[in-house]
């Protein structure tokens, strides 16, 4: 295929893991029929830890990618973002999830929104791999609800989730990566995001970089998920009250009854009264997560981090 008449970009893709060798040989796999020239990207995959030693996979893939494996001690997705951002060599990190498989353009439509909007921290478009999965289904279809909420103004995004966003090198390292604080995959991007915005930063939605996730959900692991979100929404407002000096707010009424009538608008079948029902369920989980997480910081209060000013 005849690529695009501009100066190519380097992007250094990120990819941290826990245990979850198959899922992440599938993500290598979408990597391997990327279209864009091979010099000018390299894959950074961060073991956060894994019971069981990735080399395998990895070995699977060293003649088809600039491939590195990198190793350390269970601290969490955000810790392991950084680990990763460390050794990269791009002027661009590009993060997604072990369970995401990218679309062959994915650098392509990525290194035109940037020629664009060049500096910007650059969001794309997840889409669920699992469609027959109602509790992955309604995890990403919160996602897109979220999405349709904080970026309504064009070129004024606020939140984009961490399975699918880039960012130059230079201005990551400025904000000192992503808050190692957060333990958990929940609400570490939130807190990224919203400091790249302090800092004047420029955040860009572009739709046309899709990737696809496909994060087997069961309804103890959807509310589980729901509950850590949670969590992670205190620590976020948290760090945010102490950043801005102001108290902790709550999204309007308008909110979340537009969230439960989103599914209409998006499944045109029974399943969207299953689907709206699992929204509910899922900010019963979230403010369960909060109130838990509050108990919990009163009881020990959180150090304060290098990464959240």
């Amino acid at each position: 295929m005849r690529h695009m008449e501009f100066k190519p970009l380097e992007f250094s893709i990120i990819i941290p893991t826990y245990n979850r060798p198959d899922r992440l040989r599938q993500c290598l796999q979408s990597l391997t029929q990327l279209d864009y020239p091979r010099t000018c990207f390299e894959v950074i995959v961060v073991d956060d830890g894994s019971p069981q030693p990735l080399t395998p996979v990895i070995k699977q893939f060293e003649s088809t990618l600039s491939l590195q494996l990198m190793r350390q001690r269970n601290a969490g997705p955000a810790s392991a973002r950084n680990t990763g951002a460390t050794a990269a060599q791009g002027a661009y990190l590009v993060f997604t999830d072990d369970d995401c498989q990218p679309q062959p353009n994915w650098l392509m439509a990525l290194a035109a929104a940037i020629a664009k909007v060049p500096g910007a921290l650059i969001g794309g478009h997840t889409l669920n791999a699992l469609p027959h999965n109602p509790y992955s289904t309604a995890s990403q279809l919160l996602i897109d609800y979220l999405y349709d909420y904080y970026n309504q103004a064009q070129g004024e995004a606020t939140f984009f989730a961490s399975n699918n966003f880039a960012v130059p090198r230079d201005q990551y390292q400025t904000l000192g990566g992503f808050d190692t604080s957060f333990p958990l995959a929940a609400g570490e991007d939130r807190e990224f995001c919203d400091r790249w915005r302090h800092h004047g930063f420029p955040m860009c939605y572009a739709p046309e970089v899709e990737t696809h996730h496909a994060h087997t959900l069961t309804l103890a692991s959807f509310w589980r998920q729901h509950f850590n979100y949670g969590r992670g929404a205190f620590y976020f407002h948290h760090i945010r009250s102490q950043r801005q000096a102001d108290a902790m707010g709550v999204e309007p009424l308008s909110f979340y009854t537009r969230l439960l009538t989103y599914p209409l608008s998006r499944e045109l079948s029974w399943r969207a009264g299953l689907i709206a029902g699992l929204l509910f369920l899922s900010q019963v989980a979230n403010v369960a997560g909060f109130f838990w997480e509050r108990r919990h910081q009163q009881a020990s209060p959180p150090a304060a981090t290098a990464a959240s000013s």
